[in-house]
């Protein structure tokens, strides 16, 4: 069994999470429940789950607020977080840039159940749980421009700084990440979910198969749609479509030098 704590001030969302849980998930046993930032913490002192289910917005503070206090009166977090949230853009930016999983209010059988396997397949690994000190770092700055991600595969969870991300490539349903002085690192999640992630990040998808940091663009061939030479010496396609939008970043680039 997996045993876990949920924290939500809804009473009426606690017993609906336990009713799911018991039809789509057996294995995950609730031996706690809490319904403030207070409570859990209380609770939390007493037990250390394998996972917490909790609510962002509670009656005396956040989700955050909790991990925070808990990590200062334990030293760390040493239970995996699933959030559960209405809809909040900035949270779940950050959410997936710390590799968190979420769920969203109200909870559906379907996002629960892809939820679980995760979480069941992050069990299996060792897990140091710093993507957690990434998400409050993240949610202290109250800012969009996140500056580090973290990428989970069955090695583990890698804390990136996201200017050493030399490229992504495609690979069906993962994508493979070069990184400055790293091996790459192949992660279960498709290139266009990253593509939303680091597009502000001055990352440009210059064809179905590749995406890259405009940074480490060392030259542009105009041969065919053209071509970019890449910092790891890797020579990569560029779309037809796609011509004109790297050709701009590329001037731009040498014009701001």
């Amino acid at each position: 069994m997996i045993t876990a704590v949920l924290i939500d001030d809804d009473v009426n969302l606690r017993n609906g999470m336990k009713g799911l849980l018991s039809l789509y998930a057996p294995d995950i046993e609730i031996i706690d429940e809490a319904d403030s930032v207070t409570s859990g913490l209380e609770v939390l002192s007493r037990v250390t789950p394998q996972v917490i289910f909790l609510d962002i917005q509670m009656n005396d503070g956040t989700g955050f607020d909790l991990l925070e206090k808990l990590a200062d009166s334990k030293g760390k977090v040493s239970s995996h977080i699933i959030f559960i949230t209405a809809y909040e853009q900035y949270a779940i930016k950050a959410f997936r840039f710390s590799a968190l999983d979420f769920l969203l209010k109200p909870v559906g059988p379907d996002e629960l159940e892809k939820v679980i396997d995760k979480l069941k397949g992050v069990l299996e690994k060792d897990n140091d749980y710093s993507h957690i000190d990434l998400l409050l770092e993240n949610i202290r700055k109250k800012a969009d421009n996140f500056k580090r991600i973290a990428l989970s595969n069955s090695d583990g969870i890698h804390l990136i700084d996201i200017a050493d991300i030399i490229r992504c490539e495609s690979d069906d349903n993962y994508t493979k990440f070069y990184i400055k002085n790293k091996k790459p690192i192949l992660i279960s999640k498709t290139l266009k979910e990253y593509e939303e992630l680091l597009n502000e990040h001055d990352f440009l998808r210059i064809h179905q198969s590749h995406l890259i940091n405009i940074a480490f663009v060392t030259s542009y061939l105009k041969k065919d749609s053209g071509f970019v030479q890449m910092a790891d010496d890797s020579l990569l396609p560029v779309s037809q479509r796609k011509k004109e939008q790297i050709q701009d970043k590329l001037f731009k680039k040498l014009k701001f030098q």
